[in-house]
Order: C-alpha cells, then sequence, then structure tokens
C-alpha cells in the first residue's frame, strides 16, 4: 500500500505540473475577459440562485441543481484541503486558492452555458448533458467526450466518494479516541451509518439527492461559516497579520514546518490552484452535469445560478478556512492536512464542534452531489443498465476506505488529485474551443445579466 502510495504521489506531480496548472489559471483568465468579467455580476447570480423558477425544460429546479452542485462541491477540500495546501505551500496558498476561485466563477459560467446549450432529452423524458455531450455536439469530437466520461465515472469514486468517507471516519476515530470518558469510535461504525445514509438517498434518483441537498446544504454552510466567523473574532487582534503574511507569502514563500526546499513560489502555487480547482471544481466539468437537468428559461440564466457556486465555495468558506488555519499560528508547527486542522480548530472553545459539525454534513451532501456526476458519466459510456450496479458500487465504496482509515488517506488523496487533473483537461479544451459559442450565447441573453431579460433577443 504504501509503494503504491509512492507511485501515485509520482504521477500527481506529473499530472499537476506547470502545463496543467498553466492551461487551469490561463482558462481563468482567458474565459474572464471572454465574458467581459461575468464576475461583475455577482449580485446577479445571487439573486437568480433563491429567485422561482421561470418556465423552461428540466427535471429539477435551479435552486435543486444548485444545491446539489453546492454539495458535491463543499467538502473535505474546504476544510482538510485547504489545511493541506497551507502545510505543503504555506499560508500563501490560501491566495492561491482564492483567486483560483475568483477567476474560476467565469469558468463554472461558461462550463453551464455549454451545458445546457447542448443537452438532449433521453427516451426516458430526463435531461442528458455536460461535457461529454458539449465534446460530441458541440466540438463534433465523440471520443473525447467518452474519455472525459470514463475518467469522471473513476474520479467520482475518488474526490466524491472514497475520500470523503475516508477522512470523516478517520477523524472521528481520532478525536474519540483522544477524548476522555468519551468510547473510541471505530471508523467502520461511522462508515456504516453513512453508507447506510448513502445508499437510502441515492436509490431515488436526481430527483430525491436534489430534495435533500435543497434541505441540507443551507443548514451546513451557514451553520460552519457562521461558526468560523465565531471562532475569528476570538482571535480579532491577529487577524490584520494573518491577512499581511498570506499576501506576502503568495509570492515570496512561507517556511511551513520544515521549511521549504528549492521551487518555494511552484510549491505555494501549485497546492493553491490544485486545492482550489479540488474544492470549487471550476473547469474540472462536473458541476455542469447537474446544470444540465435544471429547469430554465435559456443556458445563460442557469449558468449565473451555477457561477454563485464557486463563490461561496472557495470565495467565501475556502476562504473564512484558511482564516482560522493561518491565524492559529499551527502551520509552522504541525505537519499533516488532518493534524494541522484539527489543531487549529481545537485551539478555541467549540472549534472540535464545528469542524466535526462541518466535515460530517459536507462529506455526506459531497457524496450524494458526487454519485449523481458518475452515474450520470457511466450511463454515457454504458447505457441505462449501469445505474443501478454503478449505484451499488458506489455504496459499496463508502464503506471500503472506512476499513482502514488511517492507512489509505495517502492512497485516496493522490488517486483523487490524479482523476480530478485528467478529467479536468478535454474539459478545459472544450470551454476554449468553444469560447466564441459562450460569448454569443452571452449577448443573446445579455438581458439575463442586467436583470431584463426583454433586452434578450433570440
Amino acid at each position: 500500500m504504501d509503494k503504491l502510495a509512492a507511485y501515485l504521489d509520482t504521477i500527481n506531480g506529473w499530472v499537476w505540473g506547470w502545463p496543467l496548472i498553466i492551461l487551469l489559471f490561463g482558462t481563468h483568465l482567458f474565459l474572464t475577459v471572454r465574458t467581459g468579467f461575468i464576475q461583475r455580476y455577482i449580485g446577479r447570480m445571487i439573486k437568480l440562485s433563491v429567485a422561482k423558477d421561470e418556465g423552461g425544460e428540466g427535471d429539477v429546479s435551479h435552486f435543486g441543481a444548485l444545491t446539489t452542485a453546492l454539495a458535491a462541491t463543499i467538502g473535505t477540500g474546504n476544510i482538510f484541503g485547504v489545511a493541506g495546501a497551507v502545510a505543503i505551500g504555506g499560508p500563501g496558498a490560501v491566495l492561491w486558492m482564492w483567486l483560483t476561485g475568483v477567476f474560476g466563477i467565469a469558468t463554472k459560467y461558461a462550463e453551464a452555458v455549454l451545458a445546457v446549450k447542448y443537452r438532449v432529452k433521453r427516451e426516458d423524458g430526463l435531461m442528458g448533458g455536460g461535457p461529454m455531450y458539449v465534446l460530441e455536439r458541440g466540438m463534433n469530437c465523440k471520443w473525447l467526450g467518452v474519455v472525459f466520461a470514463a475518467f469522471t465515472a473513476l474520479a467520482a469514486f475518488g474526490i466524491g466518494n472514497m475520500i470523503q468517507s475516508n477522512t470523516l471516519t478517520g477523524m472521528v476515530e481520532r478525536i474519540s479516541a483522544s477524548a476522555e470518558g468519551v468510547p473510541t469510535i471505530p471508523s467502520w461504525v461511522v462508515g456504516l451509518v453513512l453508507t447506510v445514509l448513502t445508499g437510502a438517498v441515492i436509490l431515488g434518483g436526481v430527483k430525491s439527492i436534489a430534495k435533500v441537498c435543497s434541505f441540507l446544504v443551507p443548514i451546513m454552510a451557514v451553520g460552519y461559516v457562521v461558526g468560523c466567523i465565531v471562532l475569528l473574532c476570538m482571535r480579532i487582534s491577529v487577524i490584520p497579520e494573518t491577512i499581511a503574511t498570506i499576501f506576502s507569502s503568495a509570492f515570496a514563500g512561507h517556511a511551513a514546518v520544515g521549511g521549504f526546499a528549492g521551487a518555494a513560489i511552484k510549491q505555494v502555487i501549485q497546492m493553491g490552484i490544485a486545492r482550489g480547482l479540488f474544492s470549487n471544481e471550476s473547469g474540472l466539468g462536473s458541476a455542469p452535469i447537474v446544470a444540465a437537468a435544471a429547469r430554465t428559461a435559456n443556458p445563460v440564466r442557469q449558468a449565473l445560478v451555477s457561477a454563485s457556486a464557486t463563490f461561496w465555495d472557495t470565495v467565501v468558506i475556502c476562504a473564512i478556512t484558511g482564516l482560522v488555519i493561518v491565524s492559529s499560528g499551527e502551520w509552522m508547527h504541525v505537519s499533516g492536512k488532518q493534524a494541522l486542522a484539527e489543531a487549529a480548530f481545537r485551539d478555541l472553545p467549540g472549534g472540535g464542534f464545528i469542524l466535526t459539525f462541518g466535515l460530517a454534513t459536507f462529506v455526506f451532501s459531497t457524496i450524494l452531489g458526487w454519485s449523481y456526476y458518475g452515474e450520470r458519466a457511466a450511463e454515457y459510456l454504458c447505457g441505462k443498465w449501469i445505474i443501478l450496479p454503478y449505484r451499488i458500487l458506489w455504496v459499496i465504496a463508502v464503506m471500503l476506505p472506512t476499513l482502514d482509515a488511517s492507512g489509505t488517506v495517502a492512497l485516496v488523496w493522490n488517486l483523487g488529485d490524479i482523476l480530478n487533473g485528467l478529467m479536468a483537461i478535454p474539459n478545459l479544451v472544450s470551454l476554449l474551443v468553444l469560447s466564441g459559442v459562450i460569448a454569443a450565447e452571452t449577448r443573446r441573453y445579455r438581458g439575463e445579466l442586467t436583470g431584463h431579460p426583454a433586452d434578450s433577443h433570440e
């Protein structure tokens, strides 16, 4: 297991080298310009996300599609992903994660525009969409759509399943073992509960998933953010210094435990952008799959709603988590993503509860959201017969890493990173090639940007 983890770590370094970093962040910047700096309409995005649906075909409401996407997006990356970026890249990685989120809003918007434009109605009456359909119908390149779908169906088991359950169950076992007067809770017990709950929801398909996520996501996000703000208020005196450290080390490097060797700045940027993608998934191609299922009047309207997910996930939640971790000062003394996160939150009264609440709800919601992504990708490859077997495998996979939560951490995180990078490549290619279509659709429905849909033209 250790040799395999080391091998995957080497591959991960190749996949997340400078070429992919430049491709990803460069696409964010390019689409920001191509869409006329769509980020300036963030107020409109948020307003639309809670507005009532206005006609259009689809399987779920646009709020249901948004919360399902947020459920898949807000996960361990928002806590342990941020901690891992700081542990390896230092405080400056938080700024690069944040910038990935700010500019990634344009990419998330562009993905949804194409997903809705090129979606299809399947024989069962449900919508099918996502980068695989964009690559097939928009670029006339089905083989690349097959490649994307294959990577997605496999990546889902990493980023959206085993990483999530492994992280949660391992943390619960460690915390319960160290607490006085509390019996140790074996990881398999937590895994079993998580497995049962997952199976109960995903058997109902996208409508069941969207219903649960519409209820769960607002509660978990608001609860975690409010809790973190309370923690930051307790450390208010060090917040200015914390922000200064994040900005200065983003461009000059800053030694974490053991210091940096050689390419310090590369590590800062690499970890920030990689963990930013892991968290907000802008450019990954996952969120457009559920965006294509939304009831919407036009592609731009749903794209604005979808883009707000990146704002909440990275610009807000990851930034707050980063401030909590860096302000604790534990990054100078504690190594390892999990140990660092737990130490940073444990320093303050109630911090352990906030961490546990956030991680437990984030993990469950992510497993639900990604089950839909993986299932749709598998169906694109194999047809409807694969749906039930895939769901069964999905539920089993939730339980597998919990049987050895401490021994599989490095393995599942590296595997998740590798597959994320591989599925992002064909999606980013489609965004760049079809950027003219994205710009044309934005002009066509320009009234949606200003709040006057009547100004749009067919």
